[in-house]
């Protein structure tokens, strides 16, 4: 979706709202030319929303009377959807309302979707109502009247959401926001202001527009049904698999169900009862497993009490950190490609068989000439990422 963005509007200045451990990612894939706003625990959107606001107005000093578009990184779209984001941006700066949406016009009466009512049919119209995910029929009936599907697109003014932001949660600014954001209460953009808004506005949208925010919706725009090892009898209807794992999947009879196993967890669900995942997934406190790096990547091996087995594989010319684990040794296992290790600023050439220990409160890095993997195993009483001291490295 950057890319896509870039391609419509070169100058368009770009902020990615997301979590600490997708950064790393982000910047692999991207780069490093656009703004991150890192949210420290999950709040929902309206608590997400006014933490990036906050960021380009105070971090990057963007003027608070400059129009902001949101815009959800899942839907499949073309670009006549990001030249409407264009239109968007332009009605919001008329402030002819506090707040404009984006309406998708629906393809058919889905009950997946939130539903804005417009007053009139015309492409920009004041809002009549919102409804909720309703049934069939009632969806039927909001398309009659010219509903559209909530697409969770917004367009408003800086000033206007810190305005609210100082209303609802008692904002001082963007360092006061950050300590007290675990206390936010979690909540939707949607029900904390949109529904509340009187002064707001929808633009139709008619184009491609499909939403892979849930795996039914995800499956449906997937060209196989299968990805990865996963093997399906001629009794599978309407089945997908999608396998990170490196161990085959079976699956028989099994009719209307997506499969999905990764290194964080296995799924195995009716597509329709998919859609209705959140509140299971809050639940689980599982660890993270896998992760994109900007050197490369990892993923954990094994967990016991006192060590933790991961393998690491760093792209050819990359390195870790400098860094340093004050509770915590690490002992390096080369055994892929070539490099070279730093450890408290003594250099060493490491290639497939070497070992490298590292006492806790040692300084090192690693190197890598050409793409390079190791199996790490942190040992110790107490193993967390915060655990992690980072220094300059001149080389």
């Amino acid at each position: 979706m950057y890319r896509q963005i870039k391609n419509v509007d070169k100058d368009a200045r770009i902020i990615i709202a997301t979590a600490k451990t997708q950064v790393s990612a982000i910047h692999n894939q991207i780069g490093y030319d656009v703004g991150i706003s890192v949210e420290p625990f999950r709040r929902d959107t309206f608590p997400a929303i006014v933490l990036a606001s906050s960021y380009m107005y105070e971090i990057q000093k963007v003027s608070e009377d400059e129009v902001v578009v949101v815009v959800p990184v899942d839907p499949y779209v073309e670009e006549d959807y990001f030249k409407a984001l264009g239109k968007l941006s332009e009605q919001a700066g008329k402030d002819e309302a506090n707040l404009v949406l984006m309406g998708i016009k629906p393809t058919y009466p889905s009950e997946k979707y939130g539903y804005i009512i417009p007053k009139y049919l015309s492409e920009i119209s004041l809002v009549d109502a919102f409804k909720e995910k309703p049934e069939r029929m009632d969806a039927y009936a909001f398309i009659q009247k010219g509903g559209l599907w909530n697409a969770g697109v917004f367009a408003f003014r800086i000033k206007y959401i810190l305005d609210k932001a100082r209303d609802l949660l008692g904002y001082i600014d963007y360092e006061d926001l950050l300590q007290r954001y675990d206390s936010l209460e979690k909540i939707s953009f949607d029900y904390a202001i949109a529904e509340k808004e009187s002064l707001i506005q929808v633009m139709r949208f008619v184009g491609k527009w499909r939403d892979l925010g849930t795996w039914n919706t995800l499956t449906d725009a997937m060209e196989r049904h299968i990805i990865g090892d996963a093997i399906i009898d001629r009794d599978c209807n309407n089945l997908h698999v999608i396998n990170e794992l490196s161990i085959p999947i079976l699956a028989m009879g099994l009719h209307d169900v997506i499969i999905s196993a990764g290194p964080n967890g296995i799924l195995v669900s009716d597509k329709e009862q998919s859609s209705y995942i959140k509140p299971y997934v809050d639940e689980i406190n599982q660890e993270i497993m896998i992760a994109e790096k900007s050197w490369g990547g990892y993923q954990v091996l094994n967990v016991e009490d006192e060590s933790l087995t991961i393998r690491v594989d760093l792209k050819a010319g990359c390195r870790m950190s400098y860094h340093s684990h004050q509770n915590r040794d690490e002992v390096w296992i080369v055994i892929s490609g070539s490099g070279r290790t730093i450890v408290d600023g003594v250099e060493q050439q490491v290639r497939v068989g070497n070992v490298i220990i590292m006492q806790a409160g040692c300084k090192h890095t690693v190197i890598a000439e050409t793409r390079l993997k190791i199996i790490e195993v942190q040992i110790g009483k107490e193993i967390f990422v915060q655990d992690k001291m980072k220094f300059e490295l001149r080389i």
